[in-house]
């Protein structure tokens, strides 16, 4: 075999080897022959996707939706054309060729992965030979959206509420509202909820606060739904024909993933859920 080794390498530019809008990731790709070689070109191609694909089954019939949405396709010609006969001979051994490429400084939805769809940033390098099958090597590098504050609503306080009657072994009714400072919240950041509780109904209640994961995912007219919850915290049980107003303060986890709101086919997000036992 004539080529030995054929890969791409780049330079992480912090500790978690992640990437945002307007970086500069500097690599190189690397070609090892096993001798003298004519190479006709040499091309490193960035690219920036997503693609969604499920099954849905309709009694005896199966149905696949999926589509596609492209951010960016830059490419560059590392060698092109270096002879008059269109091709570049490079000698047996090991040969190192750098590259350069600046992330467009840009709204881009991060990468992303699951079993339904995924959003994929990576560089894919193909080496043409003449008579001979296109020789390709791909590497992935974790994109990481800078925050978009700029969302309508992001920093405005929010408010909720719910009443509900109560049937089933118990009488009465039970109201909640629900505060918060705003709707946009940072990896690591206090979420405090206030909740004004009343409790007119002959059970005891207990508050509990859930913070969950939603994925939709869209294609051909249809959506699939998942969600996952992350953390569950409940607070003291408030007494039959009372009302009380608690203050509970979540600390929004280190390592959740950024919410993904600026992809049409994917759909990431974070919510909060306010309910109670009994």
């Amino acid at each position: 075999m004539t080529i030995k080794h054929f890969s791409i390498e780049y330079d992480a530019i912090n500790s978690k080897n992640t990437f945002t809008n307007g970086d500069t990731i500097n690599g190189r790709i690397i070609v090892e022959v096993s001798k003298q070689t004519r190479i006709q070109s040499l091309v490193l191609i960035a690219t920036g996707k997503a693609r969604v694909c499920w099954q849905e089954q309709y009694g005896d019939n199966h149905h696949v939706y999926w589509a596609d949405e492209k951010y960016y396709s830059v490419q560059h010609h590392i060698l092109r054309e270096a002879r008059q006969d269109g091709t570049e001979v490079i000698a047996k051994g090991r040969h190192i060729f750098p590259f350069s490429f600046k992330i467009p400084d840009r709204k881009l939805p991060s990468s992303f992965k699951s079993s339904v769809g995924k959003i994929v940033h990576k560089f894919r390098a193909e080496l043409k030979r003449s008579l001979k099958l296109t020789k390709k090597a791909k590497a992935h590098f974790t994109f990481v959206s800078k925050a978009d504050m700029d969302i309508p609503g992001l920093m405005d306080p929010q408010y909720g509420c719910k009443d509900k009657a109560i049937k089933l072994f118990g009488s009465g009714t039970i109201s909640m509202d629900v505060y918060t400072k705003k709707m946009g919240y940072e990896q690591g950041e206090a979420l405090q909820i206030i909740l004004k509780i009343s409790n007119h109904s002959t059970r005891s209640v207990k508050p509990k606060f859930i913070l969950y994961e939603k994925r939709s995912f869209f294609a051909q007219g249809h959506r699939k739904l998942w969600t996952n919850e992350i953390l569950k915290q409940k607070t003291e049980a408030v007494a039959p024909s009372t009302s009380e107003t608690v203050t509970k303060v979540i600390t929004i986890p280190r390592d959740l993933p950024p919410s993904i709101l600026n992809c049409a086919i994917i759909k990431m997000e974070y919510r909060l859920k306010v309910n109670y036992t009994m």
